[in-house]
């Protein structure tokens, strides 16, 4: 499964996500909009107005959400 998680720097809700995923042994690849601003209007074109936004195949996850994201380790 490809996850991608979109985030910024000084975050807490993102550092939380990455922290959780990475202790449930989930790889992801981290879009970090404050390094990559091209992915900004991406995003809002979506209907995002926060991150860390995680997307999982069809399933997208805004914020930390713990319950959500042991969907993604069960599958």
């Amino acid at each position: 499964m490809k996850v991608k998680i979109f985030s910024k720097n000084n975050c807490m809700q993102c550092n939380m996500t990455k922290r959780f995923l990475e202790q449930q042994q989930v790889a992801f690849e981290e879009i970090n909009i404050d390094n990559q601003p091209e992915f900004l209007p991406w995003l809002k074109e979506q209907g995002f107005q926060s991150v860390p936004v995680t997307i999982a195949e069809e399933k997208t996850i805004v914020g930390f959400r713990p319950d959500q994201l042991k969907q993604l380790v069960i599958g």
